[in-house]
């Protein structure tokens, strides 16, 4: 457990930055930068450190990935060893990864502000106050799983109690790893009601997703050695008091020099590679390096100087001794051989993992050894016989799965009742607030309208903010809806940037007309032929002259909630599930309209772009609060087809100008199309023949074949656009909608009518 937060380490990392590349490039990070664009609010933001937290991880977002498919993901870590991995092991589940910024507040909430997540996810031991202190004060949910403490840090947080128990209120929930950490952390001061039993999650390692480096393995194979032995993760001593770990266990092989002996050497850090590589140049001892692999002699050394690579030679194990336990460091995780059926060697300091090594110690699947003296004589007596120790090791890392169920139930269970909010910094709140109170007034004043009625029912779909929140696809699959009833459906729109000079169009069913005349949204009404289309800024009359034109029995509005002056006879509000209230504030300090009471002049609210896997209780409360009985609805983007043909084979890019690029990215995942490089543009952006050369550049160096888009990004593409983009093929995606109990709402809908 760490608090973190001096200001000396300002000065640390600029020194280490100095020294060190890596650290240079990670410095950015650490003041809160992202190296990625964030494209939707409301993801979980999942808090890694060590190695082994970042390996527990994957397990994590593997399973929360299946049950919140549409959620996104992040994962922070704060070494540059653990920036590497988890960009390599977690590159396709998360949608992100980034350095932790540094505990201080203008760095936390730098990030805060760009991800807005709906949950930080901490991972095992880490205390953050700042960065738990403002993640609350955005209103989203905390919750710590796989907590510890250690023997050896225990001593230390009771003499700082009176600290840490406040911190420790601020979670919405911990779960320990087992019940003696439960008792630590609530003698701690952390409020009983917050503490739960959550196991371990390295016990929930699948042995079914490791695989060997296949040149390891082919290396191996041709020394065809007879037993195998791992030295894993071995330490230095703690003080002058401990001796190094790499010189008691190469003593131990030096003992050992069975014939077929191949000897598996892997130090815990990466910078002590050439310090081991060194010890065994000084003993006279022959070895092999990973990075350069090359024919040996057995018995013989492998340095695994490599990360991420342990977990796939336990299979081939034959015995493993377990490294930080010969000297006072607490010790290292033994369920990955365990979970390989492999018997196991550890010395006498266990604290880290002090239950599972009394557990397994008892039950004859963990031997242990009182000192380095016993590593020889215990290694040798495993290679001659390894007896059942192997075995039962396995049956009781398999017993205690569970702990990743746990954590999903508690992340999900957590999201339901935290709402995260936009907070602006300090100086944009007293600028903005003034002219967010006159846009209330204005759209206060526009309610007073008396609406004027047209001569046939008229339905709106509507929102409550600026940008998207799927009211066109909405308004299609209701025209498509009305038609196969045997009604004649139109359509109202205003048609946004449409050019052309006449005051308002009227377009027929099936007709063709020019995006100049249309607007890219209406355009897509055009092109669907389910509708006659009135276009124009004054849907009254516009309505008018549709109705003299055509025999339409329902009209349906379009994006018109806040436009009174036409009389509706069923207002059906869309809510972006994502971020319902845009930032909680009116135009300019967020992105409403009008103020979130306005809700209550809906007939019914149709929640949008929900995520499979939530179910909203907190917000479907806030609407209850505002209109008790509202009827709610759910719905979500469903792909059509690819246009104007299917898709090629080779790698895609994609790029995108709508009000929450998000959708499309998470429209794309659901398909199982991993992009090689995204751009995201504003909502209605016209794309200029400038952009599309750099779309191109930038596609075909990211190695991508096709390019996708959307249909609405498809008409604001400039004429020749094709041609321009060539040798890359471009495809845009037709999409429709499902709604969930979509049959109650349509009887709703025809009731008005």
């Amino acid at each position: 457990m760490q608090v973190v937060g001096s200001p000396l380490i300002v000065l640390y990392l600029l020194w280490r930055g100095a020294k060190n590349r890596d650290w240079l490039r990670s410095i950015p990070g650490r003041f809160g930068g992202l190296p990625f664009r964030v494209t939707a609010p409301g993801g979980i933001w999942l808090h890694a450190v060590s190695v082994g937290e970042v390996l527990s991880a994957a397990t994590l977002l593997r399973a929360l990935r299946e049950k919140l498919p549409d959620t996104p993901l992040y994962v922070s870590v704060t070494t540059t060893t653990g920036h590497a991995l988890a960009l390599d092991k977690l590159a396709t589940l998360a949608d992100g990864v980034f350095y932790t910024p540094l505990d201080y507040c203008f760095a936390v909430r730098r990030v805060l502000r760009a991800m807005q997540p709906s949950l930080l996810l901490v991972m095992e031991t880490e205390i953050w106050p700042n960065l738990w202190n403002e993640t609350k004060r955005t209103g989203a949910g905390l919750l710590v799983v796989n907590a510890r403490i250690s023997d050896r840090a225990l001593p230390r947080y009771r003499k700082l109690k009176r600290f840490f128990a406040p911190i420790l209120a601020i979670p919405d929930a911990i779960y320990t790893q087992s019940g003696q950490d439960l008792a630590r952390y609530r003698e701690l001061g952390t409020p009983p009601e917050k503490l739960h039993i959550g196991r371990n999650l390295k016990y929930d390692f699948d042995p079914a997703r490791i695989e060997t480096s296949p040149e390891i393995a082919a290396w191996i194979r041709t020394l065809q050695p007879a037993h195998i032995v791992i030295a894993a993760s071995t330490m230095p001593g703690l003080d002058a008091q401990d001796a190094d770990e790499d010189d008691l266990t190469l003593a131990a092989f030096e003992a050992l020099r069975t014939p077929g002996l191949l000897w598996i050497h892997v130090p815990r850090r990466p910078e002590r590679f050439p310090v081991a590589a060194a010890k065994l140049d000084a003993r006279g001892i022959a070895y092999v390096r990973r990075s350069q692999l090359q024919p040996a002699r057995l018995p013989a050394v492998l340095l695994l100087d490599s990360l991420g690579e342990l977990s796939g030679l336990f299979p081939l194990a034959t015995a493993v001794f377990m490294g930080g336990t010969l000297v006072r460091r607490g010790g290292h995780n033994i369920l990955e051989p365990a979970f390989f059926a492999k018997p196991v060697i550890a010395g006498p300091y266990m604290e880290n993992f002090a239950e599972i090594a009394a557990e397994f110690t008892a039950a004859g699947a963990l031997l242990r050894i009182a000192s380095h003296a016993e590593l020889a004589p215990a290694l040798q007596s495993l290679l001659a016989d390894q007896g059942p120790a192997g075995a039962i090791a396995k049956q009781l890392a398999e017993s205690k799965r569970g702990a990743t169920e746990i954590a999903c139930r508690a992340v999900i269970d957590i999201l339901e009742v935290n709402w995260p909010r936009r907070r602006r910094p300090l100086i944009q709140r007293l600028l903005l607030t003034p002219f967010s109170w006159i846009w209330s007034y204005g759209a206060r004043r526009k309610q007073r309208v008396e609406p004027q009625r047209l001569n046939k029912p008229v339905i709106c779909a509507g929102g409550l903010a600026m940008g998207g929140s799927g009211k066109t696809p909405t308004v299609l699959h209701l025209a498509e809806h009305f038609r196969l009833q045997g009604l004649t459906p139109g359509i109202l729109t205003r048609g946004y940037r449409r050019v052309s000079p006449a005051p308002f169009s009227l377009i027929a069913a099936g007709d063709p007309a020019p995006v100049s005349e249309t607007g890219d949204e209406a355009q897509i009404f055009v092109r669907a032929s389910i509708a006659h289309l009135g276009i124009g800024g004054d849907r009254v009359t516009v309505g008018r002259k549709l109705l003299e034109k055509w025999p339409i029995d329902v009209v349906l509005l379009d994006d018109g909630f806040q436009h009174r002056r036409l009389h509706r006879d069923f207002d059906l509000l869309l809510l972006d599930a994502q971020d319902p209230l845009a930032g909680g504030a009116v135009f300019p300090l967020g992105r409403l309209r009008e103020d979130p009471a306005g809700l209550a002049r809906a007939n019914a609210i149709l929640l949008t772009r929900v995520q499979r896997g939530r179910q909203y209780r907190r917000l479907l409360a806030y609407i209850e609060q505002i209109k008790p009985g509202m009827p709610v609805f759910r719905s979500r983007v469903v792909p059509r087809a690819w246009m104007p043909s299917p898709l090629p084979p080779g790698k895609a890019a994609a790029f995108c100008g709508l009000g929450n690029p998000a959708s499309f990215w998470s429209t794309l995942r659901q398909l199982g199309i991993e992009t090689c490089y995204r751009w995201p543009f504003g909502d209605h952006h016209q794309y200029r023949p400038a952009e599309l050369l750099r779309l191109r550049t930038q596609a075909l160096e990211a190695g991508a074949a096709v390019l996708l888009t959307t249909e609405k990004d498809w008409m604001n593409l400039p004429a020749g656009a094709e041609e321009l983009l060539q040798p890359l093929q471009v495809r845009w995606l037709r999409i429709g909608i499902e709604i969930e109990d979509e049959a109650a709402l349509l009887r709703l809908l025809e009731t008005s009518i």
